[in-house]
């Protein structure tokens, strides 16, 4: 089948979903514009921060949209295109999205508590603390499986290919610059005030393009070691500083870069019309073995995470200004991640070799097949190659930030108590978000040590279970 003709059946039932079931679910569980929202009733100018709609849909998903929505649907190419195509849609309005928009939901209808906290107002304290500690241990799976991923991606040392050295480089050098920038437009943003959304975004934009035509003309050499130790730096820094500061403006800069990647990958699609080169359907018995479920577990993301409950109610629902926002924060962001996951499966299609996909790891097949499309609208190689470089890294990038500041916030929320002014020292100590940062990077760094390809099935284990418990959840709390 031509590629195109799949990214048009994704978009139209993506769409469609939005617009009709999207809306269903807002209008059964009464969303009130004029209700008064966490983010302000408990604003305190580091958590709890009102932002406009678009600036937290940017954060939510530019937090959501990690590796998964590309790494899940090229890992499960093996069992056909059809049954990949059919999870992420069926899967992203039924149960990703559901799940997402109703995380937001409950947390912001809750003072903006994490469904750790709700789970003890709902359940009980002893949900609360094994859910809590579960939460904990998975985002240590991430940390590891995504800080070994984007360390690989930047490594610039010891590599074959003087090309790929400068790309991988040149992507690590804007990354940095991002971060500067990111703080220096947040700062702007606080001082100035309440800047008008179509400035913002040109600002915005602009500044993503210096950034880029800087980081190409000063690429930052450094091995895979090195910058494992300069991410986990970063992830401290993102981990306790203000949202307005760091990772706000920087989740929305960088949402605008995932979405050029996103609708320049559907253009090189209209352009090239792949014609998809996997097999529709290739059974899911391997060696006698049944493995119909693995399908669920590999594509994760794209479809349904659990991890994406986190963001919702550990951050997002902090910043909401108006309950209105919700369908497009909660809703809309998965639904672009799903979009992003078609898109993925197409790319593989276009490139597969006999029926399956090539040799490489997911993040280097969707780059270098995007980077394809790319030129053949005239982008020149080494610019569409640094373009996919970085945003592949960013897809991991942007959620490891977030996974950071809730996995200090599910190991003070394990050991926190409703009186923590009379606390014993110990648990003070244990809550201290200087303190919780420390230990959960710590554990998350000695992981790394195991490798990406060996986290993985791990990850998506866990996280298609974290996500069972979170729909429990909210079943119980409608």
């Amino acid at each position: 089948m031509n590629g195109l003709v799949i990214v048009l059946i994704g978009i139209v039932c993506l769409g469609a979903g939005y617009l009709l079931y999207g809306r269903w679910l807002a209008n059964k569980w009464g969303l009130d514009p004029k209700a008064k929202t966490p983010a302000f009733t408990h604003e305190d100018g580091e958590d709890y921060v009102p932002s406009s709609k678009f600036t937290v849909f940017s954060h939510q998903f530019s937090s959501i949209a990690g590796a998964g929505p590309v790494t899940g649907p090229i890992l499960a190419s093996v069992f056909g295109w059809v049954p990949v195509l059919l999870w992420l849609i069926i899967g992203g309005l039924f149960f990703g999205a559901v799940q997402d928009f109703g995380a937001l939901y409950a947390s912001v209808k809750n003072e903006g508590k994490s469904m750790g906290m709700i789970i003890e107002k709902y359940i009980g304290k002893t949900g609360r603390k094994l859910f809590m500690l579960f939460c904990w241990l998975f985002t240590l799976l991430v940390i590891a499986a995504f800080t070994d991923m984007v360390a690989g991606t930047f490594n610039g040392v010891g590599l074959d290919s003087a090309e790929t050295a400068y790309a991988n480089s040149a992507a690590a050098s804007i990354s940095m610059l991002f971060i500067v920038v990111a703080v220096i437009f947040g700062v702007i943003q606080k001082h100035v005030g309440k800047m008008n959304e179509w400035v913002k975004a040109v600002v915005a934009i602009a500044l993503l393009v210096a950034m880029f035509a800087v980081g190409m003309k000063l690429p930052i050499y450094a091995s895979k070691t090195a910058w494992i130790y300069i991410i986990m730096a970063y992830l401290f820094l993102a981990s306790v500083l203000p949202m307005w500061l760091l990772m706000q403006p920087r989740d929305y800069m960088t949402t605008f870069m995932l979405l050029g990647m996103i609708i320049g990958a559907v253009v090189g699609v209209v352009v090239a019309h792949p014609q998809m080169q996997l097999n529709a359907f290739n059974g899911f018995n391997v060696n006698g073995s049944g493995l119909f479920p693995t399908l669920f577990v590999t594509i994760a993301c794209g479809a349904v995470s659990g991890f994406h409950s986190l963001v919702s109610s550990g951050t997002s629902s902090k910043t909401v200004s108006n309950e209105k926002d919700m369908p497009m924060v909660g809703y809309g962001a998965m639904i672009v991640e799903s979009l992003l996951g078609v898109v993925a499966l197409v790319v593989v299609g276009a490139v597969a070799v006999n029926g399956t996909k090539p040799d490489g790891t997911p993040f280097s097949i969707f780059s270098s097949g995007v980077a394809g499309f790319l030129e053949k609208m005239g982008v020149p190689v080494t610019v569409a190659t640094v373009f996919m470089t970085m945003c592949v890294s960013a897809l991991a990038l942007t959620s490891l930030d977030s996974v950071a500041r809730i996995g200090r916030m599910s190991f003070q929320e394990l050991f926190s108590v409703d009186d923590m002014e009379h606390a014993e020292g110990w648990r003070k100590l244990l809550c201290n978000k200087y303190f919780a940062t420390v230990i959960t990077l710590v554990c998350g760094y000695i992981l790394t040590q195991i490798g990406y390809s060996n986290i993985w099935p791990l990850f998506g284990s866990a996280n298609q279970l974290l996500s069972a418990l979170v729909l429990i959840t909210l079943c119980v709390f409608l």
